[in-house]
């Protein structure tokens, strides 16, 4: 019998080492080191069963030009966000996953989408909760109808047809139909249900609480999670059946395991919102079929997750006096363009120290633009506290909202209030200049939607839309369009 490799590994980042650490010199943490036995057994068969029509093939070195490219076969969902998110719907061999804190609507999410999905079979593996708990959770959640049953695609290598049993489960309630949940956290067990039912998606809550019998370790730990993903990385190449992994996150907000578990997946889904407010967000982190930087809103309800189509109207708080230190912004997240409430309060330092806080917005940036403020305008602003917050609990990294929140800081610092229908989207320079945002017409047609009167951009951004203007019909746009080229121009108009 050959001896077992055994290695250590940490159980915050991953990093492996050959002996024994106290301190981990990748997260600098300590006592985070725990021996596991990493060596296979070479006799053992692979978990999962190639099938018989997959060919074992030699690949040989070919030219671009050569190579064919077809368009994915994409399965969409009854859930619009979630097909904006993954880049257009569910790619077939897709490997998904999602992360987030607990209890912020993960499992939720995931069978929500499991009972919605008409005339395919969904099979649930949880290995966190009963059969009960699913099926009481089940019962709560509504079916979500945002599309047509004829709008949804169906992937084209297995037809819904295929599967006669379906349609004999009349005596079945409609919640669970489609729907087949298995509590499992063996591999083994687990592909072998899977050879049998032969689903069209597959749902794992959670990759931390799998367990292979080829590690001889405990579920959850570094080596385990890597060979069970990697099994279910074989499977869904093999197969072409999409597979979602829902994923514990660590005090850091990190995923939970090594670090190659997010390189081998091809997306990365974020679920962020906090537990006290009813909004939630599923951020793309990584997609190899899309976009990396698309956003879907959703609000919490009693009876399951629900679609925030138009963010811009959620995010905007209703008012009926006008408040100082106020203002609008227009941002882009992915290719959606909302339209988000920038606050900032800035007062006299009391303590001596000025304080400096930022709520979803960068710090570092924050005092940049204090500085351009205080440099190129003369406003002194040394001796005051000054506080920013991005309403709506979102983090916001697009530099185009720059212009609207020194707009609120100097109009909190002069006490005058900017009018509620004024939008801004610019990105400031050091030298107090206004530089162009990419997607301007997109912004200002949001604004437009939204009913605001005018917007203020930078003069080197609007010649497109100004060309535009003059080729098209004067009524595409008929909001105000302030075009100014410094900080100096933004606070001469609107505080004369």
């Amino acid at each position: 019998m050959a001896k077992s490799k055994i290695a250590y590994f940490c159980q915050s980042c991953g990093f492996e080492s050959a002996k024994w650490l106290g301190k981990c010199p990748s997260c600098q943490q300590w006592n985070t080191f725990v021996e596991e036995v990493i060596e296979k057994d070479s006799k053992s068969v692979p978990t999962w069963k190639v099938s018989s029509t997959t060919q074992q093939r030699a690949n040989k070195p070919v030219e671009v030009a050569d190579i064919t490219f077809n368009e994915e076969d994409r399965l969409l969902t009854p859930d619009r966000e979630f097909n904006r998110v993954l880049g257009g719907g569910i790619v077939a061999g897709s490997l998904v996953l999602i992360g987030g804190e607990p209890g912020i609507g993960k499992s939720t999410l995931m069978l929500q989408l499991a009972l919605n999905m008409p005339n395919l079979k969904v099979l649930y593996i949880s290995g966190e909760e009963s059969e009960k708990q699913i099926k009481m959770r089940a019962e709560r959640l509504s079916e979500v109808k945002t599309l047509n049953k004829s709008e949804i695609e169906y992937p084209k290598r297995r037809s819904p047809l295929e599967h006669p049993e379906k349609t004999n489960n009349s005596e079945k309630s409609e919640i669970n139909k489609g729907c087949y949940i298995l509590t499992e956290t063996s591999t083994q067990n687990i592909f072998k249900q899977i050879e049998e039912l032969e689903p069209d998606l597959v749902v794992v809550d959670s990759i931390q609480t799998l367990h292979s019998s080829h590690i001889e370790s405990t579920p959850g730990s570094v080596s385990q999670v890597r060979e069970c993903t990697a099994e279910l990385l074989r499977f869904a190449k093999e197969s072409a059946t999409p597979v979602f992994l829902i994923g514990h996150i660590t005090k850091d907000g990190m995923i939970a395991g090594p670090k190659i578990l997010e390189h081998m997946v091809d997306t990365v889904l974020q679920f962020e919102g906090d537990r006290h407010h009813v909004y939630r967000i599923l951020r793309t982190v990584k997609n190899r079929f899309g976009s990396s930087s698309e956003l879907g809103i959703y609000e919490m309800l009693g009876e399951g997750l629900r679609e925030v189509s138009n963010p811009s109207e959620i995010l905007l708080s209703q008012r009926d006096e006008p408040l100082s230190g106020i203002t609008i912004s227009a941002t882009l997240e992915g290719m959606r363009p909302m339209l988000i409430e920038t606050q900032a309060l800035v007062s006299t330092s009391v303590y001596g120290t000025p304080q400096r806080n930022a709520n979803g917005f960068d710090a570092k940036r924050m005092s940049m633009l204090l500085a351009v403020l205080e440099k190129r305008c003369g406003f002194k602003l040394g001796a005051q506290d000054v506080f920013l917050n991005i309403t709506g609990g979102i983090k916001v990294e697009d530099p185009a909202i720059d212009l609207g929140l020194a707009a609120a800081i100097i109009s909190s610092y002069q006490n005058i209030p900017i009018p509620f229908k004024t939008c801004f989207a610019g990105e400031i320079g050091l030298s107090g200049e206004i530089r162009a945002v990419n997607r301007v017409e997109q912004r200002i047609a949001e604004a437009q939607k939204l009913g605001f009167e005018q917007i203020y951009i930078s003069k080197y951004n609007m010649p497109s839309a100004a060309q535009d203007k003059k080729r098209m019909d004067l009524s595409r746009y008929t909001i105000d369009i302030k075009m100014v080229a410094n900080i100096e121009d933004v606070f001469e108009l609107l505080f004369g």
